[in-house]
């Protein structure tokens, strides 16, 4: 038997090519893996396709139903349309999502961090007084790459430096600091956490 693998839509048999085949079509070199990020929102999970939209699943919906769109979550104010990454802090169960678009533009900014409201994943508005969500800025590098926690701090890539986020609490939320200068990553996947160390 052939073993085959799909190329493109798969309505018709000349959208396959057998194992050791080239295909016909060609991939470009500047298109990225369709890696996905997710992480646990207590008994829900949060989804989110590197440079894609964020979605979260309700365990309560059972497992018939989809994720949705945070942006269509009841009670959404100002939740990111685009990330490249998202993880949910452990201690403190705020959603944080990097090189996200900014609050009230569609534009992805690969060096922003923003944070919904402490066990809140709908609501991201920046300027309320009565809630923890925020934004941060990366100070150096070009582009988030990844994100790992640790017990102490989420470990934070770029194309050029490595920087410690940790809860500082009211008023600020979250603190960044710049723990190395002109260092390199692989890339999403490079960097995983064991206990406090991470390789």
């Amino acid at each position: 038997d052939t073993v085959r693998l799909a190329i493109g839509n798969t309505d018709s048999a000349d959208d396959f090519t057998g194992w050791g085949i080239a295909a016909a079509g060609g991939v470009s070199s500047t298109t990225e893996l369709r890696l996905w990020s997710h992480d646990n929102f207590g008994e829900d999970l949060l989804i989110n396709p590197i440079d894609g939209a964020i979605y979260y699943w309700d365990k309560s919906n059972g497992f018939s139903n989809r994720a949705v769109n945070i942006t269509s979550l009841s009670g959404s104010n100002n939740a990111p349309t685009v990330a490249k990454q998202i993880l949910v802090s452990d201690v403190d169960r705020h959603v944080i999502a990097f090189g996200t678009n900014p609050v009230g533009s569609s534009t992805q900014d690969p060096l922003l961090i923003r944070f919904s409201d402490q066990d809140n994943a709908a609501d991201w508005d920046i300027s309320s007084d009565t809630n923890t969500a925020g934004d941060l800025i990366l100070g150096g590098g070009s582009e988030f790459i990844q994100a790992v926690k640790t017990k102490q701090a989420i470990i934070v890539f770029t194309d050029k430096t490595l920087h410690a986020m940790r809860f500082q609490g009211p008023p600020y939320t979250f603190g960044l600091e710049e723990l190395s200068k002109n260092i390199t990553i692989m890339g999403p996947n490079a960097a995983v956490a064991v206990e406090d160390a991470v390789y």
